[in-house]
């Protein structure tokens, strides 16, 4: 189930920063209306990027632990699914179920739930 969910993980990582960097980042960062801070928009768009992609590298680091380490407690699992399942249900309110970001967080929440021995 932990592998499942690593996968999950893995291909949402993935996901969100390819089709954000290309379908969002990109789109923004070519308006002109971006707030100058720090003397100019560079700035805003560095920081707009790196939390942005800052997201994804950490749930390839979540997706890793959950793969390659075998010594989970309980005490962290139920956290990764409680975490997960308000994801799912911030991006299933957020964009009224849309973004379908939603079905991968609760399936990893479900499968790191159940897997707690």
């Amino acid at each position: 189930m932990l592998a499942a969910a690593a996968i999950i993980l893995l291909i949402t990582a993935i996901a969100h920063s390819y089709l954000g960097e290309r379908y969002i980042l990109i789109r923004l960062f070519s308006r002109n209306k971006l707030p100058e801070l720090m003397g100019g928009d560079e700035f805003t768009k560095s920081t707009l990027r790196f939390a942005w992609h800052i997201t994804s590298i950490t749930w390839l680091g979540i997706a890793a632990v959950l793969y390659f380490d075998n010594y989970h407690s309980a005490l962290f699992l139920y956290s990764i699914a409680a975490i997960s399942l308000f994801s799912a249900a911030m991006a299933a309110f957020f964009t009224k179920g849309k973004h379908l970001s939603w079905v991968a967080f609760l399936s990893v929440s479900v499968l790191s739930y159940l897997s707690v021995a």
